[in-house]
C-alpha cells in the first residue's frame, strides 16, 4: 500500500509540472525607432561570444563573467582564486621556514626551533613537517590552476548558453480530457505541443 502511494505521489508530481524545452533558433526582434530598423542586441546570435568570454577570463579572472553580465559570479571567482592563492603562499612560507631549520640542524647550527641548546622540535618532525607542507603547497597550486581553468570554461559555456531562446513553443502540459461518452470521471492525458 505504501509503495502504491509513493508511485502515485511521484507520478502526480511529475505530470503536474510543466516541462519546457529550449528553442534552438534565434528570433530577431525588430524595434522601430525614428523610421529606422534596430535589432535587439540579445536576440542576435553571436558565434564569437564564447571565445570572447573565454579570452577575457583568461586575461583577467572574472572578466568573462562581467562580459556575460553575470556580475554576481565575479566575487565568487575572485574569492575562490584568492583563497587558494593565500593557502599556496602560506604553505610555501612555512615550508621554507621548516626547510631552513632542517638544513641548519643537519649542519649542526642553531635554528629557530633550538632555544638555549634545547631542541623544541626533533629533526624527524622537521622532515615530516616539510613533507606535509610541500604536499599542501602543491595541492593549493593545483587547486588554483583548476579554479582558473574552470572559471574560463564557465564563462565560455555561459556565453554560449545565454544565447538560446527559451519559450513555450516546446512544452509538455498535463490536461484533463472530458469524454462525452463516459461522464464518470475525467481522463488524464498528455498534450505535446511543438511549433516550428
Amino acid at each position: 500500500m505504501l509503495f502504491k502511494r509513493i508511485i502515485f505521489v511521484l507520478s502526480f508530481g511529475f505530470f503536474s509540472a510543466y516541462i519546457f524545452g529550449q528553442k534552438d533558433t534565434v528570433n530577431v526582434k525588430k524595434v522601430k525607432y525614428n523610421k529606422q530598423v534596430k535589432f535587439d542586441k540579445r536576440s542576435i546570435y553571436n558565434p564569437l561570444a564564447p571565445a570572447k568570454a573565454a579570452f577575457y577570463s583568461a586575461i583577467f579572472p572574472g572578466m568573462g563573467q562581467i562580459y556575460n553580465e553575470k556580475y554576481w559570479k565575479t566575487p565568487i571567482v575572485w574569492g575562490a582564486l584568492g583563497t587558494s592563492i593565500y593557502y599556496y603562499l602560506n604553505n610555501n612560507k612555512e615550508y621554507k621556514r621548516y626547510r631552513t631549520a632542517y638544513k641548519l640542524r643537519r649542519n649542526n647550527l642553531v635554528d629557530e626551533f633550538t632555544i638555549n641548546g634545547i631542541e623544541i622540535i626533533s629533526i624527524e618532525t622537521l622532515e615530516r613537517a616539510q613533507d606535509q607542507l610541500r604536499e599542501n603547497r602543491d595541492v593549493s597550486l593545483l587547486t588554483t590552476v583548476i579554479l582558473y581553468v574552470l572559471q574560463i570554461v564557465e564563462a565560455s559555456v555561459n556565453a554560449h548558453l545565454i544565447q538560446f531562446n527559451t519559450d513555450d513553443n516546446l512544452s509538455f502540459k498535463p490536461t484533463f480530457i472530458n469524454d462525452p461518452i463516459e461522464i464518470d470521471a475525467p481522463k488524464v492525458g498528455l498534450t505535446i505541443k511543438y511549433n516550428f
